[in-house]
């Protein structure tokens, strides 16, 4: 393995965290491949520096000295990712008198710029620019002056230092950028999971105005046949083809939410079930009347307006549907008018007027409620940015009325 594919390989340094030091945590292969070609290295630059500097031209005791101080501050790089500061430190002094030290020096330095902070590298880094510069006057370059010996172990202090820098600011812009991967798909995972919700409420919602309406009709066709028990037989039957028809209806509309709710997560791309227009309003009053209810429907709308968006026309149809499902619970045998009039200047509007029953039997209802309905109704129209009112007129009826823009 050659020195210039060491920049791939001391990335593995960072094993632990640059400030608070290293993460108990066992070496990988990697690390262990990264550990060996730094040992060599230091013992190849350590021998190089002991052959040509000063070391070699010693006595032999000197010599020896040089060497022992070199291989103990090579075996000390094995400890390096647990002490980087500490061992650095150590070998600084220990290099000025020790020329085959140098080597391991120089690693130390490289591992103090990663995986250190910037004042402490920095440190590091003045210390050994002061040991450099001392060993030159322990063993003066005979080819080069002190002054230009000093500036080349400076610059040299400080492209290993750079390097260093470098591959720490590579290696936290991988990590930036990693945690930045990690928290885009944990908030569109949160997205999605949102989007679930409020589709599940949008179809409660919508199944609360259906089911409601249907429920209804049953109640009042049901309660028909109770009271009279000895109608004629065609309207028995009658009565019993219009239960047969609404409960088969709520079914398929219970049937198709539950169809929905345990589909995967909702996206953009999930087509929804065909909603319900202003044209399918007369066909909504037709039931309503077939249920015995006496209605008015009076649609003033300009005939050559264009049909208004269908966001705004399934609220309208809401309105007309929850007013009818209103005054079936609450007001049954009363007269009602459903009126409907605008235009794309002045918006649309949607009236459900009821007499309240005369007698306490037919105010007291008999099908069940959760008390949303209205309430209900009043979201969908704010999200709509319509206006929404309901209440007791001052002649003592009841009247839902709304509001809706008309975009022309």
């Amino acid at each position: 393995m050659s020195v210039a594919e060491l920049p791939g390989l001391l990335p593995g340094l960072l094993r632990y965290d640059a400030d608070t030091g290293p993460r108990p945590a066992r070496r990988t292969p990697r690390d262990w491949l990264v550990d060996v070609v730094l040992f060599l290295l230091a013992i190849g630059i350590g021998l190089t520096a002991f052959d040509q500097g000063g070391g070699a031209a010693a006595r032999e005791e000197v010599q020896l000295a040089d060497l022992a101080a070199g291989a103990t501050a090579c075996l000390a790089l094995w400890w390096r990712r647990r002490w980087p500061t500490a061992l650095a430190v150590a070998i600084a002094p220990l290099s000025i008198v020790a020329s085959s030290a140098g080597g391991a020096a120089v690693v130390m330095m490289f591992t103090v710029a990663v995986h250190r902070r910037f004042a402490v590298t920095m440190a590091v880094a003045a210390l050994h620019m002061v040991s450099g510069s001392l060993y030159y006057l322990v063993y003066p370059d005979p080819e080069l002056s002190l002054r230009a010996s000093i500036v080349a172990g400076v610059l040299l202090v400080t492209a290993v230092t750079a390097w260093g820098l470098f591959v720490r600011a590579r290696r936290q812009l991988v990590l930036s950028l990693r945690e930045r991967a990690q928290q885009a798909e944990s908030e569109a995972a949160l997205r999605v999971e949102q989007a679930r919700h409020l589709e599940r409420e949008r179809i409660a919602r919508e199944m609360h105005d259906v089911l409601a309406h249907r429920i209804s009709l049953l109640s009042v066709h049901a309660g028909a046949l109770e009271y009279r028990p000895g109608a004629p037989g065609h309207e028995i039957a009658a009565a019993a083809s219009v239960i047969r028809s609404s409960a088969h209806q709520a079914l398929q509309d219970l049937r198709d939410v539950i169809g929905v709710l345990r589909t995967q997560p909702v996206t953009d791309a999930d087509p929804e079930g065909p909603q319900p227009t202003l044209d399918d309003l007369p066909a909504l009053v037709e039931e309503s009347r077939q249920a015995g209810m006496r209605i008015t429907f009076d649609d003033r709308r300009d005939d050559d307006a264009p049909a208004p968006p269908a966001t705004i026309a399934r609220c309208a149809y809401r309105v007309v549907q929850e007013g009818l499902t209103n005054a079936h619970k609450h007001a049954s045998g009363s007269a009602v008018r459903v009126t409907l009039e605008g235009n794309p200047v002045d918006g649309l509007c949607v009236e459900v007027w009821n007499r309240m029953p005369v007698s306490r039997m037919g105010a007291q209802s008999e099908i069940p409620g959760a008390g949303t309905g209205l309430i209900g109704l009043a979201e969908r129209l704010a999200l709509a940015d319509g206006r929404f009112e309901h209440g007791r007129t001052p002649d003592g009826d009841f009247r839902i009325r709304a509001w809706l823009p008309w975009p022309a």
